[in-house]
């Protein structure tokens, strides 16, 4: 025999809007009038005893918000867990409804008092499964959940609300008799979004629109095929009638005043257990860091990276360097959803600096390769900054370190050797890392760093075209300075606007001096140097005058023909065909080069490599050592080039392209800057930087 409904409702007697703790009382505080609120509330109350048993609960002055009796608690069976109030305001309503609850013989659970639930208006059950749907975001924190899974037995499913008018799960969101579910997807996450379409078939779910959704339609009262709501348009109406609902409409627009409407206004206080509970799918791990961690502005960013992918978290330790010198350590929980969702925040805490702790083991968690070139889909994927990994209890660092790669670790007569490999190099035998736990990255802390003049005082300041381009190219003539003078490494990128803007003379002068060790770009920077070397012109543009040559459009075509015909570069230097140019100085200064070729290639070059994975290759080789990558005009290569470089290269990017310097410095390097500028100008300021530094000093320095 099914039970009789029975629902909690408390009069309006001190209703009012007296704050704002929701958007909807935004503008509406003391404008709601207390008479029509009564009148709406006993029209609600008369069409609910029609179909269900109302009890009421005694509402007490100063506590306005206790009209809203679906966040005194969660009921199911004998058992109620109460509400803890995220606000203030309405934190005063919690012993009022543990007395009724007690009174009415419910055992009554509590939560921790730091951890914010708001009952029904956060927890909905699902009227045709054995599931509770759970909000989290605004008003109940995600950790709160797994406490409702095991003092209800059931299943908890977690939905992640991101609008903020729709603070409660029950404003957006109301499951159905017959297992329908009428609710407004905007409200939710991606993932929460997909969770719902997972678990509700296509023909059960119906879709409000904005306008039903601000009018409060999903926070509906739902008793059998009834469903009694505020406000409902035509076509919504239509629908839920066509699935054999009948609508009953009841103004409760001063209650909308406090964010609140049909639903809000009550509890159902006899939700049937369901048979066969099920855990909840909530994941729980706990992180550490160590730094540097207020100045640095880690913990913050650390947070908000936890909220932002879905998760909650919990501080369990803070512990603050009483020095300036001194580090700080912090311990955070973290919760997810799901495993798939803590294992992508994990991901990015560790990227971070953010120890995962384990309970069973502290290694890094290793699988082996059982196909080529394939790694196992939870596989770690690296970031810029050097990696270390435990393995057998002892950290060992990652190799090779770049982004976007696998950890391959191998094991040898001196032990396990760790590398960061491209999934296509991955051998069978090797084994790679699965998961967040046993990783750690290394961030160069700058908190406490002072500043000289030889160092790179202004990085880390972000992209911008009103800078004194004179101020940065003082800065990275000393560095080139001294990355020469030490035995160091500095690599240019370059496109074929370096030669169309004059700067070709600037760049050899740079190679002659001995400045540059290594010169990446495609066939174009190539081909247009040595155009310009034999004919004068860059794509037919007299580089002298500035006026297009009759004939011009052929000459890139002839200069490739006439390398083809020596069969190489260097073969063209040492036939003395190649008698100047950025490539003839790359020659004749033993400075490795790399052209990476495209499908768009005219010719190309002999040297130019057309197997993109071994031009990738030969990048990669050619950047390995650097101490600092000048990328001049040239987006696409320079984007490559800065995913395989290693956090701790010194990264200049000069575009007159504010989006593609923008590009490069968001990929979170802190020895990374953008300069916005013409790169011609550009290369001739360093030259003349360089020039003077050398008039100063005679040795090195």
């Amino acid at each position: 025999m099914t039970q009789p409904v029975q629902i909690l409702m408390c009069a309006p007697h001190h209703y009012e809007v007296d704050y704002v703790i929701n958007p909807w009382m935004e503008g509406n505080i003391h404008r709601s009038s207390r008479d029509r609120a009564e009148e709406q509330w006993h029209q609600l109350y008369e069409i609910l005893k029609e179909h269900a048993t109302v009890e009421l609960v005694e509402p007490h002055p100063g506590w306005p918000d206790m009209v809203f009796t679906a966040n005194a608690g969660l009921v199911l069976g004998d058992t109620v867990v109460l509400s803890r109030f995220f606000h203030p305001e309405r934190q005063g309503e919690e012993p009022y409804f543990e007395q009724w609850f007690a009174d009415q013989g419910f055992t009554v659970k509590t939560l921790p008092k730091s951890l914010p639930f708001e009952g029904a208006g956060d927890a909905l059950l699902d009227r045709a499964g054995e599931l509770l749907w759970a909000g989290y975001g605004f008003r109940t924190e995600l950790d709160a959940h797994p406490y409702l899974a095991q003092w209800l037995d059931v299943e908890v499913l977690s939905l992640r609300l991101i609008d903020r008018r729709f603070y409660h799960l029950d404003t957006c969101f109301c499951p159905l008799t017959d297992g329908y579910l009428l609710y407004y997807p905007p409200a939710f996450d991606t993932y929460s979004n997909h969770l719902i379409e997972r678990r509700v078939p296509a023909d059960k779910r119906i879709v409000v629109d904005e306008v039903d959704a601000v009018n409060f339609a999903c926070n509906a009262v739902n008793i059998d095929h009834t469903i009694v709501l505020n406000q409902a348009s035509d076509q919504l109406k239509k629908t839920l009638v066509a699935r054999g609902f009948q609508v009953v409409e009841t103004p409760l627009t001063e209650f909308l005043k406090a964010g609140g409407a049909a639903k809000c206004l009550t509890l159902r206080v006899t939700e049937p257990r369901q048979a066969s509970p099920r855990a909840t799918a909530i994941q729980n791990r706990i992180v550490h860091f160590e730094g540097h961690l207020l100045d640095s502005g880690l913990v913050n960013r650390a947070l908000d990276t936890i909220v932002a992918g879905g998760g909650s978290f919990q501080v369990l330790n803070f512990t603050l360097g009483e020095q300036r010198q001194d580090v700080s350590t912090a311990e955070v929980k973290v919760s997810a959803p799901d495993a798939a969702v803590i294992e992508d925040i994990l991901g990015q805490l560790v990227d971070l600096g953010a120890v995962v702790q384990s309970e069973d083991t502290a290694d890094a968690h290793l699988e082996a390769i059982v196909q080529a070139g394939v790694a196992p889909d939870d596989f770690y994927v690296t970031a810029i900054y050097p990696t270390e990994i435990s393995v057998d209890g002892r950290w060992i660092p990652v190799q090779a370190q770049r982004m976007d790669a696998a950890i391959a670790v191998t094991q040898t007569a001196d032990g396990p050797v760790a590398c960061c490999k491209l999934l296509r190099d991955l051998q069978v035998g090797e084994s790679v890392v699965v998961g967040s736990e046993g990783i750690r990255t290394r961030r160069k802390d700058t908190s406490l760093k002072p500043r000289s003049s030889e160092e790179f005082s202004f990085m880390g300041a972000g992209v911008s075209s009103e800078r004194r381009v004179e101020l940065v190219v003082e800065q990275i003539a000393w560095d080139l300075r001294r990355i020469r003078d030490q035995g160091g490494k500095a690599v240019v990128t370059a496109g074929p606007v370096v030669i169309h803007t004059g700067g070709s003379e600037h760049l050899q002068t740079l190679i002659r001096g001995g400045y540059i060790h290594g010169l990446l770009g495609g066939n174009a920077i190539a081909v247009h140097d040595i155009e310009q070397a034999l004919m004068g012109t860059s794509l037919g543009m007299d580089m002298q005058r500035g006026v297009s040559v009759h004939g011009g459009h052929r000459h890139h075509l002839k200069a490739i023909n006439t390398i083809r015909r020596c069969g190489s570069i260097a073969q063209a230097v040492e036939q003395g065909v190649l008698q100047s140019g950025v490539m003839y100085e790359c020659v004749k200064h033993n400075v490795p080069f790399s052209l990476a070729g495209s499908i768009r290639d005219d010719g190309p070059l002999p040297d130019t490599q057309m197997d993109l994975l071994q031009a990738q290759a030969d990048y990669a080789r050619l950047i390995e050592g650097a101490d600092l990558v000048l990328m001049l005009s040239t987006m696409l290569h320079s984007i490559g080039v800065g995913n395989m470089t290693p956090a701790g290269v010194k990264m200049v990017c000069v575009d007159i392209n504010p989006a593609v310097v923008t590009k490069l410095s968001d990929r979170g390097s802190l020895e990374s800057i953008g300069v916005v500028t013409d790169v011609g100008l550009f290369l001739s300021l360093l030259v003349n930087q360089l020039n003077k530094l050398t008039g100063e000093y005679a040795a090195p320095v």
